[in-house]
């Protein structure tokens, strides 16, 4: 039943029997830490950075605790700089895991991230084609299976957003980089019909290659839009 104002209130002090209000400290907390699905386009395949387990020989994707004052982003910057020598990325959030027996060691959240890097960033950690990326630790199959998602959501209209290519490409390599994370062969005319809107043709042509030289192209900057 709930207390009376009576109850809580005599000349102006706190009754005996008013409940204490809680403070933050005696809720249980869970240690909050960030996973990131480090996703590129390397030899043709859509590849996904796993790092491997010393003790276990298990693999899975960078990760950290949060630290005091620390933002999730900032976090996902230390990580992977610290981790993979990867800097300059902006990691996109993907989802809240919270499983409460997601990590043997105890109570911990991960907020999944995804970064799309060029294939030479990953020195530090092992490229794997997102097919035989499976069997990862704790639940980072998952985290994988959404990233991957995420980028091909960002692909499906848009010509390179993550900047995998050079400045200047041609619509083959284009398509190329769309077909690796789509996972299927994409239609050339289809295709390029769909992409022609976002790009601008440069003065340039590829050079080097058999037959007529093909035409190089660039992304349409944003006020170029309107």
């Amino acid at each position: 039943m709930p207390l009376t104002l009576a109850q809580i209130c005599l000349n102006g002090e706190v009754a005996p029997n008013a409940r204490k209000r809680k403070q933050l400290t005696d809720y249980p907390r869970p240690s909050v830490a960030v996973d990131t699905a480090v996703l590129t386009v390397a030899d043709g395949q859509l590849c996904v950075g796993l790092l491997t387990d010393p003790r276990t020989g298990n693999h899975r994707l960078p990760g950290t605790f949060l630290h005091e004052g620390e933002t999730l982003a900032d976090a996902v910057r230390r990580s992977l700089r610290e981790k993979a020598g990867i800097e300059g990325v902006e990691p996109v959030q993907l989802h809240v895991f919270d499983a409460p027996d997601r990590d043997g060691r105890g109570w911990v959240l991960s907020v999944a991230h995804l970064a799309v890097v060029r294939p030479d960033a990953l020195e530090l950690l092992t490229a794997a084609p997102v097919p035989a990326a499976r069997d990862l630790d704790f639940d980072h199959d998952v985290i994988v299976g959404l990233a991957v998602e995420r980028l091909r959501a960002d692909y499906a209209e848009l010509p390179d957003p993550a900047g995998l290519l050079p400045e200047h490409f041609t619509m083959t390599e284009l398509r190329g980089v769309h077909e690796a994370i789509d996972g299927n062969r994409l239609q050339p005319d289809t295709f390029r019909r769909r992409m022609l809107a976002r790009l601008r043709e440069t003065d340039e042509a590829q050079r080097g290659a058999v037959g007529k030289p093909a035409t190089l192209f660039r992304r349409r900057a944003v006020h170029e839009d309107h």
